[in-house]
């Protein structure tokens, strides 16, 4: 078992820490409150720090990074002149191995093609005292339940899905690599004190209803930026009913509605959770401090005391839900699908069905579905979709091979792919005949946005918990209900599916010959990092430069970016992600999704000083080359998604300056100030309407930036008209020095001299 002296130490001090919070605060505390004010990087605070305003320091047990994003997190730590990690830290290989094939398959493709990448992470992780999870041991976040997450802790993680650890009671959130930089270096990680959410959940999961569905309609309720900078905290009779594995599903999908993290409070099934994964250790530990490892009784009694917004929902109502397509946080029950998709014009008939991923893998996801794939042999049903399954981990994985359920899925055609994230991040080599025709897949996966799973953006993709997925690949129709829908079988009789059934944990235990993990060398600061000069996959860094001071004048607009822009549209995943070692590579991805508000066309911009037209990241290296900086304007919540730090660094590397626009997503705005980007939102957001393609920009005041203080900036047009707006940042006086330094990895590094 790993970290149980840290786990130990951390109990040990929380009681203190708690009981000094509650003594400055004078008040009860919400459970996430608790594990926020016992983690403070210095327990010596006098006063309330103000939800939303206040920035403060924190000290996080530990560090997880997927194999994407450790890439360039890794780079930057090698120039932060550290010569070993501060917290326990892992990196885990799941997201480079592409889905075509089958497991077996597309792992030994992976190995190979790969190899470079891997050998880089295994020497680095190596070097600096990082565990290491080989490709194939598992998704990250599945890996992290089963291994690493404990009540009461706190952890981040270089993807928005760390948040999977909610369900085991932890803060877990997701940063970019140079906010894990931090930690790794033994630096204070800064975060805007969080907003609450309370969602009470009352009455008991029945029928079709699941754990995915409870996230699937909160999603609906409070849009993909209603958790922007909360903690979604869940609480009441229904919570203690779920499964752990089944939190981590709702807490998992928060990342869709941009909370910071999602929680749980410590209880039974939890502690069931930990018995069987082998952390009894834990459990009973925990058991001894349980008071403090859920809110206070006063909360629970008058919640809306305690958060800034309550949500109640009845489990014993609630509908199973399809959201999409294209955006996670469309909700549909399954009753109304078969109108919204006729009033829509939605493609009903579903070429692929697909479960698993990092948030629906569970031995508990898996044995339900297994129970309705069951259900179609028995009662000679042709399933009429295609339908592959991917395991949460390799323990996961055996413990389901060896209890029968794979074979199950077999015999009615599914494939099992390698225990990777895959198609849920783009990393499919999808097989179709007319990828130009509309098209309608079902996941049990988070994302949904266009272009997301397969790159194509006539695919579209709905979101669903694995049993009503798996339903729906026998039916192989989206107006299909399996609550009062009959099927025809082989036999041309009417038959109907039975509501699921599952375990949430295996009856005779999890079982594993390999996990997958490789512990770091005890003599690893003299061995050296694999990095060819030749490689096209890994590129060492260079430092940006640093700020000198000075306004910046006559910026050129790059790109005015019309509706959604995620960090898919900023920084492409899929085929891109072989590139996510080399910064000058992948920068070739840039913006290359966005939809150019004057042409409504992608990946195609007007130079400013050719007059010519062309693709974003070559307009954008052109007025590099010529020592012209430019900026980048666009809509709320730009840079929804995921964590990826490339949507930050890729400008940066390419000259842009400036990122202007009506909203932030939380994590990307955090990632655009650690690259020493400047990160601004209109005033007034009518002024977006007022950007031309022709404009360029020159600050007025930013020399004198300065917290909370708005920034103006002088907007000429071409007709030679010129106006001036206001913009609002969210800088403090750390976060500026940052922009001063150039980044804020610049920063440690002169600290370390």
């Amino acid at each position: 078992m790993f970290d149980f002296d840290l786990i130990k130490d951390l109990y040990e001090n929380l009681s203190e820490r708690v009981d000094f919070a509650k003594s400055i605060l004078k008040r009860p505390l919400t459970y996430s409150e608790k594990i926020l004010y016992s983690h403070l990087f210095e327990n010596n605070f006098d006063s309330e720090y103000i939800r939303s305003k206040s920035y403060v320091e924190f000290s996080p047990d530990r560090v997880a990074m997927q194999d994407a994003t450790a890439q360039m997190a890794l780079l930057q730590f090698m120039m932060a002149g550290k010569s070993k990690v501060a917290k326990p830290t892992t990196v885990h290989c799941d997201h480079l191995i592409q889905a075509k094939v089958d497991a077996k398959k597309d792992l030994s493709v992976a190995l190979d093609s790969n190899g470079e990448v891997y050998d880089f992470l295994e020497s680095v992780s190596n070097k600096y005292g990082i565990g290491f999870w080989k490709p194939g041991a598992g998704i990250i976040h599945q890996v992290i339940l089963e291994n690493y997450a404990f009540p009461g802790g706190m952890m981040i993680g270089t993807d928005s899905h760390t948040v999977n650890a909610g369900g085991l009671g932890m803060v877990a959130i997701g940063v970019g690599g140079a906010d894990a930089v931090d930690v790794m270096a033994g630096m204070p990680w800064e975060l805007l004190f969080p907003k609450l959410i309370g969602i009470k959940l009352i009455g008991e999961l029945n029928g079709w209803a699941s754990s995915k569905d409870i996230i699937l309609k909160v999603a609906g309720l409070l849009s993909v930026k209603g958790g922007t900078g909360a903690i979604v905290e869940y609480f009441g009779p229904g919570a203690k009913r779920l499964s752990c594995t089944g939190k981590g599903t709702i807490c998992n999908m928060g990342a869709e509605i941009g909370a910071t993290t999602s929680i749980f409070e410590y209880d039974e099934n939890m502690a069931k959770y930990l018995h069987s994964t082998g952390r009894s250790q834990v459990a009973e530990l925990a058991d001894k401090f349980k008071t403090y490892l859920q809110a206070d009784n006063e909360v629970y009694a008058d919640p809306e005391l305690f958060f800034d917004q309550v949500i109640e929902i009845d489990l014993s109502e609630l509908e199973p839900h399809l959201n999409g397509p294209f955006t996670p946080d469309k909700a549909t029950p399954i009753s109304e699908m078969a109108n919204e998709a006729k009033k829509n014009d939605w493609p009903t008939k579903i070429e692929v069905s697909l479960i698993g991923s990092c948030t629906n893998s569970s031995y508990e996801d898996i044995s339900r579905s297994a129970s309705i794939a069951k259900q179609a042999i028995d009662k000679n049903l042709i399933v009429k979709s295609d339908f592959t399954i991917t395991p949460g981990s390799e323990q996961v994985r055996y413990t389901v091979n060896r209890d029968g359920l794979l074979e199950v899925f077999e015999k009615i055609g599914g494939i099992v792919l390698a225990n990777a994230c895959g198609p849920c991040i783009g990393q499919w080599d999808r097989h179709t005949n007319d990828p130009d025709k509309k098209n309608t897949i079902v996941t049990s996966f988070n994302r949904n946005f266009a272009k997301r799973n397969d790159g194509n953006p006539n695919t579209y993709a709905f979101v669903g918990s694995p049993e009503l997925v798996t339903a729906l690949a026998i039916a192989g129709d989206l107006s299909f209900n399996p609550l009062k829908d009959v099927l025809i079988n082989e036999n041309s009789e009417k038959v109907m599916l039975d509501p699921p059934a599952g375990s949430d944990l295996p009856v005779n235990g999890f079982e594993v010959e390999d996990l997958g993990y490789k512990a770091p060398g005890v003599n690893g600061r003299s061995s050296d990092v694999i990095v060819s000069p030749e490689s096209k996959r890994i590129q060492l860094l260079t430092p940006f430069p640093e700020w000198k001071g000075e306004n910046l004048t006559d910026l050129k607009l790059l790109i005015k970016a019309k509706g959604k822009c995620t960090t898919d549209h900023i920084s492409m995943a899929g085929p891109w992600l072989k590139f996510r070692g080399h910064l000058d590579n992948i920068s070739d991805n840039m913006l290359t999704g966005a939809v150019n508000y004057f042409n409504d066309k992608s990946n195609l911009v007007k130079n400013q000083l050719t007059g010519e037209y062309g693709p974003v990241p070559n307009v954008q290296r052109h007025y590099k080359k010529n020592n012209v900086m430019s900026i980048v304007v666009g809509g709320e919540n730009y840079g929804e998604g995921s964590s990826r730090e490339h949507a930050a660094m890729e400008p940066r590397h390419l000259g842009v300056r400036v990122i202007l626009v009506k909203s932030f997503a939380r994590i990307h705005e955090t990632n655009l100030k650690k690259q020493g980007m400047l990160a601004l939102t209109f005033s007034d957001p009518l002024d977006y309407d007022n950007i031309l393609e022709d404009d360029s920009f020159s600050f007025i005041d930013l020399d004198k930036i300065s917290p909370g203080k708005k920034i103006s900036i002088e907007i000429n047009h071409r007709n030679s008209n010129t106006e001036i707006i206001h913009c609002n940042h969210t800088y403090n006086n750390t976060q500026i020095s940052w922009f001063r330094a150039g980044s804020a990895l610049n920063m440690i590094r002169e600290n370390e001299k």
